[in-house]
């Protein structure tokens, strides 16, 4: 009934789904996490919905729907901070507890912009 191969899919969202689960469980690199998932990517991803909000609105659309875009990315967000919260408390010691510090500041900051 077709040429389509629903394994390639199957292993794209096995993929994804593990990339989630093993931030989540804590077993991702604490410095991985913090550093490039969180600092790196989060706020890229935090900017970049907040131009397109600021677009939008320039463009006259929906206050609705630029509240919608600006707020996209904070789901993500509280995901990545809740999961260095939970790598570092396995990891313990002070760099531990100082990137638990920075990824509630993180959190803050790209919640207000």
């Amino acid at each position: 009934m077709g040429d389509f191969d629903s394994t390639g899919v199957t292993a794209l969202i096995d993929h994804k789904a593990g990339f989630l689960r093993s931030r989540w469980r804590g077993e991702a690199p604490l410095d991985r996490l913090f550093w490039r998932d969180m600092l790196l990517v989060g706020t890229i991803l935090s900017v970049a919905s907040s131009a397109l909000a600021l677009i939008l609105l320039g463009l006259k659309l929906p206050l609705w729907l630029v509240l919608a875009v600006h707020f996209l990315p904070v789901p993500y967000t509280i995901f990545l901070t809740v999961a260095v919260w939970r790598t570092a408390e396995k990891s313990g010691g002070l760099k531990a507890q100082l990137m638990m510090l920075g990824s509630a500041l993180w959190l803050i900051a790209t919640a207000i912009v």
